[in-house]
């Protein structure tokens, strides 16, 4: 039984959430007569709100808490690191949290990057490497090229170089004008190819777009290797061997932006070894630390790096917080507890588990595709699964807002309900799930999703 001193702290933090929290990415008055999920523990794959009600938490928080949650030793580490030194900058210093990481975190990296620019978060990364080629091209006298070209409705982050390297309209928009130079092709939505196309497409429009902007004018070309906005999209066989060919016949430096799909997400350190492709650059955060603490890092090839470790030249750019001890700490004892206790093996033996569970949910008349890699999925959401008719904006409003996303979370799991493209939830469970959890989800899921096409009157259900 809560304390009456906990039971007072309790009913006041809806109060002061509603008067004072300013929630990100949060419709803030949804939550006018409605309470405001409040989360007070975690402890493995599971949390609890300020009720002492469970949920299964199906989206590692934000694709981030790859280690699980209640992890005292993880936290620990930060606490030891700050009885020796709470802070100091890299800015022209070092200190060995930073240096001892970023020396690991090159072993881990695949082909020669063995760079390590550390950030404090996703979005600072892929500003970083935006800012990184730009200046790379300058210094080695090839100052034009400055643009950079990414995928319809992928997202990169919410400064504003991340931003418009972001491709959802409905993002972009109002904090236009963003800053200039960004382009997007077409991601690689298999699910939904025009009649025509074929899979070599996809890669083949990075090239036609670099030959339309010019080429002396493309700094860089930045791809998730399974995409998050729109619902996990997979790369067609041989479309990054095929990518990094064309950037290196265009001089094009070649981003892998890993925010997500790093430290393990899709069963590998990296997603770009996983389809066995070499990037100049690589950007991640989340996973790198768990989400114990906020810390993001640009991994870059030794020949992005070598223009700036000879004569006067520097890279002009850098953040208070980036490299900070305790992160870095932190990060060190989350990947010593990756390889101790085998988290990537258990990514890799529990992917088919996981994935044929999802395959099951192919029977419900509203579930139109299943797709992803490792321990990150979508079910995209359909009308008529024999036709791929998806639903109407206003449509797609009245089921994930107004049904889903509050259902799912009332019967205990915590996942996405998107349609930043056609409808989907995504599923992104700690790296340490197994059957068990996999079981509950599926029971969860099956039953809110036949009642989802009921209300919906999809076709067969």
């Amino acid at each position: 039984m809560a304390s009456t001193e906990q039971a007072v702290e309790q009913s006041t933090l809806q109060e002061l959430a509603k008067r004072h929290l300013w929630m990100h990415f949060t419709r803030m008055s949804a939550y006018d007569q409605a309470e405001v999920p409040v989360i007070v523990r975690g402890e493995g794959c599971y949390v609890w709100d300020e009720h002492g009600k469970r949920y299964l938490d199906g989206l590692s928080a934000l694709f981030c808490v790859n280690i699980g949650h209640g992890r005292a030793d993880i936290a620990q580490a930060g606490a030891d690191q700050a009885k020796d030194l709470g802070f100091f900058t890299n800015w022209s210093y070092a200190h060995p949290p930073a240096i001892e990481l970023a020396a690991r975190i090159a072993s881990l990296a695949p082909g020669d990057l063995n760079r390590v620019f550390f950030t404090s978060g996703g979005s600072e990364a892929v500003e970083s490497a935006y800012k990184l080629a730009r200046q790379y091209h300058k210094v080695t006298g090839k100052p034009n090229k400055t643009k950079l070209i990414a995928r319809e409705i992928a997202y990169h982050g919410t400064s504003l170089g991340a931003l418009s390297a972001t491709g959802i309209t409905g993002l972009r928009t109002p904090f236009e004008p963003l800053t200039p130079g960004a382009h997007h092709v077409p991601n690689t939505n298999t699910y939904r190819m025009q009649p025509g196309i074929t899979p070599e497409y996809f890669a083949e429009s990075i090239a036609e777009k670099i030959e339309f902007e010019g080429p002396d004018t493309v700094a860089a070309v930045i791809l998730e290797p399974v995409q998050n906005a729109g619902g996990c999209f997979t790369p067609p066989e041989g479309y990054f061997q095929r990518v990094r060919e064309i950037c290196d016949e265009y001089d094009v430096l070649l981003i892998s932006d890993e925010v997500i799909c790093a430290w393990g997400r899709l069963g590998e350190w990296f997603g770009a070894i996983k389809y066995d492709y070499l990037p100049d650059m690589i950007t991640t955060a989340k996973g790198l630390t768990s989400a114990y603490a906020p810390m993001g890092a640009v991994i870059a090839s030794d020949r992005v790096a070598e223009p700036f470790m000879t004569g006067t030249n520097s890279f002009t750019h850098g953040f208070t917080f980036a490299g900070h001890p305790i992160c870095s700490a932190v990060a060190m004892a989350n990947l010593d507890a990756f390889e101790r206790e085998g988290v990537l093996q258990n990514v890799r033996a529990n992917e088919p588990r996981f994935r044929a569970m999802l395959e099951s949910l192919r029977e419900l008349p509203i579930v139109g595709d299943v797709r992803g890699a490792g321990y990150f999925h979508a079910i995209e959401l359909v009308r008529d699964q024999d036709t791929k008719e998806t639903f109407t904006e206003e449509e797609a409003e009245t089921l994930l807002r107004g049904f889903l996303s509050g259902e799912l979370y009332r019967r205990g799991l915590i996942c996405r309900a998107d349609d930043r493209g056609d409808p989907v939830i995504q599923l992104s469970p700690p790296l340490i799930a197994g059957p068990e959890q996999f079981e509950e989800i599926e029971d969860i899921l099956r039953g809110v999703l036949s009642e989802a096409g009921e209300r919906m009157h999809v076709l067969g259900a």
